[in-house]
């Protein structure tokens, strides 16, 4: 039995349809929307509409951007010799958030994953391929998620990569700073131990 007005129930059901959002937090945000002033509403409204109408693919690059090419791809100070392969528009952030990065990216738009249908060829793999033409690339940095998904997707990009003559390297993955060994669990330990450098 619906407790809920007819409009209510449909807005609730929406929302719990974004990830991360359970049935209970879906009622919490449609009764949060509900009783907030009428005009702050139809801000996330028009903030919804505005974003689906303006954003779309970078063509260079496949990230989220309202212009094209995107502010990182036009951004004439970049480095044009090193792309780093990612698989989402969010991880872009991530890693302009260290501010260590200078070079460009490419975002795949997924890992692949056969348990959920995902296959090479749904992702952006053409459009990195087509960038590595012409020489001016000289090193991919695949920075994909340190699973078995993104595992998966570095292997195979790197094998597609390398006989093109392109320096392939793999962001290391390990311990987080701060972290206790004893705390840390055995794939991340093991991968801290394979990643090990040279100390100066």
């Amino acid at each position: 039995m619906n407790y809920y007005a007819k409009p209510v129930a449909r807005l609730i059901d929406q929302l719990a349809k974004l990830p991360g959002i359970g049935p209970k937090t879906a009622q919490r945000l449609a009764m949060h929307l509900l009783n907030v002033p009428e005009e702050t509403a139809y801000n996330l409204a028009r903030a919804i509409e505005e974003a689906r109408k303006t954003v779309h693919r970078c063509s260079v690059c496949g990230n989220f951007t309202d212009c094209d090419p995107c502010f990182i791809c036009g951004d004439g100070r970049r480095s044009r010799d090193v792309i780093c392969v990612v698989e989402r528009p969010r991880d872009i952030v991530a890693m302009e958030k260290t501010r260590g990065f200078k070079g460009l990216y490419h975002v795949l738009h997924g890992a692949i994953s056969p348990m959920e249908g995902i296959s090479p060829e749904q992702l952006n793999v053409r459009g990195l391929l087509k960038r590595l033409e012409g020489g001016t690339v000289k090193e991919v940095i695949l920075a994909t998620n340190p699973n078995v998904e993104g595992d998966a997707t570095a292997l195979y990009l790197a094998g597609l990569i390398k006989p093109l003559g392109i320096y392939v390297t793999r962001i290391a993955h390990g311990l987080p700073v701060g972290a206790e060994l004893e705390y840390t669990d055995e794939v991340t330990l093991g991968k801290a131990m394979d990643g090990r450098q040279q100390m100066i």
